[in-house]
């Protein structure tokens, strides 16, 4: 029996390549590694319902597909290094795994903050793990959050947050609009009324500087000299790309793992790179390759990179990227690259102030779609997925 296909990464890009290799006819040996002790998971409801209280660990755990029953699950080992000429991967047990093919599918962790201070009180959220240690402080008695972060992870943490009963619940980022970088100001500026509107608070165009307190956080020192009281910090200020295993193999690993076209890794007809660490071209859009951290995308990456891994794929990978984010009794709801049309941002359908599609375009060409409001507002987005999808590709 050859080696076989190792994944690198058991969330949910690995246990989907390991699926979508059985789907494209891959017959031999699947081992999938990963350095947490679970099973895959969906990860999204970590900050909303699980930090709500509402959605137990077992509600969470994908269901692997019967084709994949006969996949061996390594879990609680990391890879520590690789020899990507050799073929073999190195474990944190000392093993050294041989294979005939690789999945790069090791994911995200999140971004710290290297401010002084001390480190109790300070939660990130991408783990099952992290998120119920964070519950366990948002239910204290009169605690007063700062959220550091203003994107996806920090305005869900903070909606949860409110619902929850917090005392107070601030949001600190540098930028002036909360999630603008993604949507624009139109979104940001509706967002950010809708936010304060539930009582949440932002301190906004101010970065941090350090944490006040001895054995754990008490305040948070801004860049300006504010010092905001808390007794919980949740740090959401980005992501790092678990690449550092690939280390002397001569490849891009300048923001995730470089790919071409067909998601092979340096050249290599042998590594594909799946989720959110492949940073990869995408044909619908300008060729340039981009990390894309949508829930979507294992799924899509690990069906294309599976069939380029057995040799059945030729076409360049070109998906429609998707999300939803679930904030306070509101909806965003996406489709398509809007980051990439913020500069042409139109009124679609409806009214910043209640309902509201909005369209983002380049070259007067519609790329992206995105809905905030109720259920209603999320299907009209949905009525654009066809027109997105017979878009030319751009230009680069």
């Amino acid at each position: 029996m050859g080696a076989g296909i190792v994944v690198a990464g058991a969330s949910m890009g690995g246990l989907r390549a390991a699926e979508q290799l059985r789907a494209a006819g891959w017959t031999g040996r699947i081992t999938v590694v990963g350095d947490e002790p679970h099973m895959p998971y969906n990860r999204p409801p970590l900050s909303k319902e699980v930090l709500a209280g509402r959605a137990p660990f077992a509600s969470l755990a994908f269901t692997p597909k019967a084709s994949a029953a006969d996949v061996e699950w390594r879990l609680g080992a990391r890879i520590v290094a690789s020899r990507l000429a050799e073929r073999t991967v190195s474990l944190d047990d000392g093993s050294v795994l041989p294979y005939d093919g690789l999945v790069v599918a090791t994911g995200m962790r999140p971004r710290r903050l290297g401010c002084p201070g001390p480190l109790t009180g300070r939660h990130t959220v991408r783990t099952i793990d992290d998120a119920q240690g964070l519950r366990d402080e948002l239910t204290r008695p009169g605690a007063r959050v700062v959220v550091v972060g203003a994107g996806f992870i920090g305005c869900e943490v903070a909606a949860t947050a409110v619902a929850l009963g917090v005392a107070e619940v601030t949001v600190v980022d540098p930028l002036p609009l909360p999630m603008v970088g993604p949507l624009g100001e139109l979104l940001g500026r509706a967002l950010l009324k809708r936010h304060q509107e539930r009582g949440v608070r932002f301190a906004l165009g101010t970065g941090v500087a350090g944490f006040a307190g001895e054995d754990r956080v008490t305040g948070v020192v801004l860049s300006d000299g504010t010092v905001l009281e808390a007794d919980v910090v949740v740090e959401s200020v980005g992501s790092v790309a678990n690449t550092e295993w690939l280390d002397g193999n001569g490849l891009d690993l300048s923001d995730g793992v470089l790919t071409d076209g067909l998601l092979r890794v340096g050249g290599r007809p042998e590594v594909v790179a799946v989720g959110d660490v492949a940073r990869f071209p995408n044909a619908r859009y300008d060729g340039v390759p981009r990390r894309v951290e949508h829930w979507s995308i294992p799924t899509d990456t690990a069906k294309h990179a599976a069939r380029t891994l057995v040799g059945t794929e030729q076409a360049s990978f070109a998906p429609l990227p998707t999300f939803w984010s679930d904030q306070h009794e509101f909806r965003l709801q996406s489709f398509g690259a809007p980051a990439l049309g913020k500069d042409d941002v139109r009124i679609l359908d409806g009214d910043p102030e209640g309902d509201v599609l909005v369209g983002y375009h380049t070259g007067g060409r519609l790329v992206g779609v995105v809905a905030l409001g109720g259920h209603a507002a999320a299907t009209g987005a949905a009525r654009y997925r066809a027109q997105l999808l017979k878009q030319p590709a751009l230009t680069a």
